[in-house]
């Protein structure tokens, strides 16, 4: 089963995301502040598959600082930042970090929760192939 973490520090949009994405059969933990979610990420194991971060709780970087411990404990996990405050500027530093997608909450005539599920699919999708490359790689240079 795939393994999701959901950061965020509004607890009514935690709960939703976090409902939605065990409908679609995920298992999902959450976490309400930045610390708790960056603890979670360093001692889950294994890593999470995928993490769904708010880009602005503790401060306006808390979604940078947890992409950046998401990515050191497993440089295969996708994160998604999910922001209620999203300019061009946050987008861009987030995915030139190496995050997946940045979704705005607010996007008029959006359904977000279905938005988000659909980007959670294809971050998964993501994942199992850039593992796949790395189980080759590791065959072929093995095999040497």
């Amino acid at each position: 089963m795939c393994r999701i973490l959901v950061i965020d520090d509004e607890e009514a949009v935690r709960s939703a995301v976090k409902r939605r994405l065990e409908r679609d059969g995920y298992g999902v933990d959450t976490a309400e502040t930045q610390e708790q979610g960056i603890e979670a990420i360093g001692t889950h194991k294994p890593p999470y598959d995928v993490v769904v971060t708010d880009m602005v709780m503790e401060s306006p970087t808390s979604g940078l600082e947890v992409l950046q411990a998401a990515l050191s404990s497993d440089i295969f996990t996708e994160l998604i930042v999910l922001t209620a405050y999203g300019n061009v500027g946050n987008a861009v530093e987030c995915m030139k970090r190496g995050a997946f997608d940045y979704v705005e909450k607010n996007i008029p005539g959006v359904d977000v929760f279905e938005l988000l599920s659909l980007k959670v699919q294809q971050a998964l999708e993501r994942r199992k192939v850039s593992l796949a490359t790395l189980r080759k790689i590791e065959h072929f240079t093995s095999a040497k």
